[in-house]
């Protein structure tokens, strides 16, 4: 049974102008695997935009937002050998989907010279 879809798109200058102006705005919004990820890319601004829709879409599914305690940091995009993109759950986040019985969650993400995207699909 489906309990959540979320969507997002965002625009990759957007990311890139947060990456270079302000300090710090990698580690707020990303795990260390996703900087490790994204940083030896040459469209790194691409990777960390289709990550940050996937985090929105992650909340817009759970049908929350990031309130109530939850971070960024707690939502990791993960690839699998073949490249295929999961998510990784930590801390408040974990717990809630758990609490809510979602047992798999699906992820999508899309990426073109100025946009990115993420679907989310939450089964229980």
């Amino acid at each position: 049974m489906i309990l959540g879809i979320g969507i997002d798109t965002i625009e990759v200058a957007r990311v890139a102008r947060e990456i270079v102006k302000s300090g710090g705005f990698k580690e707020r919004y990303f795990s260390a695997g996703e900087i490790k990820y994204c940083e030896p890319k040459r469209g790194r601004a691409l990777n960390y935009a289709a990550r940050f829709a996937a985090k929105e879409a992650f909340f817009k599914a759970l049908g929350t937002g990031y309130r109530g305690g939850l971070a960024f940091k707690e939502v990791e995009v993960i690839n699998d050998q073949l490249g295929k993109p999961g998510i990784s759950l930590r801390g408040r986040a974990r717990g809630l989907c758990r609490k809510r019985g979602i047992r798999s969650i699906h992820i999508s993400l899309t990426h073109i010279k100025n946009y990115a995207s993420a679907v989310v699909i939450m089964e229980g």
